[in-house]
Formats: C-alpha cells, structure tokens, sequence
C-alpha cells in the first residue's frame, strides 16, 4: 500500500502536538500469494483494508518520533499476521518544522 495519508498529533515539540501535521505511510508485506490467487479468496489473503486500519490506528494515538509509529505498525502487522515473510512501514511527515523548506521527513522500518 502505497501512499496513505493521514492528519495527525505527533511530533517532539508540543506544538507539533497541538498543531497536527499530514503524515503518509507506506506498507509492504511479503508473503506467499500464490493459495490466495489460486482460490480468488479474500479469506486466503493478507486483507489490505486491515493493514489501512492498522495504521489508522496507529496514526490515532500521538507519538514524539516516526520511529515509534513504524516500529507499532510493523508489530501489530507481524503479531496480527505471523505469515508475513516481511513487513516493510514508511512512515513520513510533510513539511516538517526545520525553518527550511523541506518536502518530507521520512523513516523505514523493515522486519522478516
């Protein structure tokens, strides 16, 4: 998933807190498909309505760092879905609060 977006209160300053930002996360999850191409199930499936719901909840709760919203999204996915072979979460905040101009602040985390 690619390109989610959300308003939300994170932020290390209070301000950033009070204020809200908009924020994108990307999601990849590696796992075996082929069961579920075979059968055209989306009970055989890694649903991705569930993985946008992971990170709107997630997104729900104010953080201080990205780090800290990756690392929950990507173990909420992995305990939620043991099949994943991978989960991959970008977590970017846009136009970040460095008195320059900056497009986004953005981090990665990756687990097998």
């Amino acid at each position: 998933m690619k390109g989610l977006e959300f308003y939300a209160y994170h932020g290390f300053y209070s301000e950033e807190q009070k204020i809200g930002n908009r924020y994108g996360v990307d999601i990849s999850v590696d796992y075996d498909i082929e069961k579920a191409g075979h059968e055209d199930n989306l009970l055989e499936t890694l649903n991705y309505e569930s993985l946008a719901k992971i990170a709107q909840m997630v997104m729900a709760t104010p953080s201080r760092l990205l780090e800290n919203i990756a690392i929950q999204i990507t173990d909420i996915i992995k305990n939620r879905f043991p099949e994943s072979l991978e989960v991959v979460v970008s977590v970017r905040k846009f136009n970040p609060p460095l008195g320059i101009n900056c497009h986004s602040a953005e981090v990665t985390i990756r687990r097998n």
